[in-house]
């Protein structure tokens, strides 16, 4: 077996120790901001599996750093703009949390929400589902 510098494990516990954590009920409460954007980066087969965040914006993970430099030829305008408070989730956190890190490291500010997808209808967050 190859032995890791660093594990999966150790790579998330050290994001989450750096970077801003929501938790489901928190963010089911902000819905209505206008200035929360809520950005799924789970593969789009999850999304139509499991639906999605009512609103969140649907960005791949491989395509995050890309997505957000405005210096990028792939650069989306959402991300850009001023007074928006980001919240990236995945399925379990693991993913989101990972990226969120990255994302800082690039000088972008966002969050994560802790739990990811896995709990939010169970902890009464709105699900749209594609038919």
């Amino acid at each position: 077996m190859i032995r890791l510098k660093l594990s999966s494990a150790e790579m998330l516990a050290a994001a989450r120790g750096r970077i801003n954590e929501i938790e489901t009920p928190d963010l089911i409460a902000r819905l209505n901001d206008p200035d929360l954007v809520i950005i799924d980066i789970r593969d789009v087969r999850e999304r139509q599996r499991s639906g999605f965040i009512p609103g969140s914006f649907h960005a791949p993970r491989g395509m995050i750093e890309f997505w957000v430099d405005p210096d990028s030829p792939y650069h989306k305008p959402i991300f850009s703009t001023p007074g928006k408070t980001y919240v990236f989730h995945c399925a379990s956190g693991w993913r989101s949390a990972l990226t969120v890190a990255t994302l800082q490291e690039m000088g972008f500010k966002a969050a994560h929400l802790r739990e990811g997808f896995s709990t939010w209808e169970d902890q009464g967050g709105p699900v749209t589902r594609e038919e």
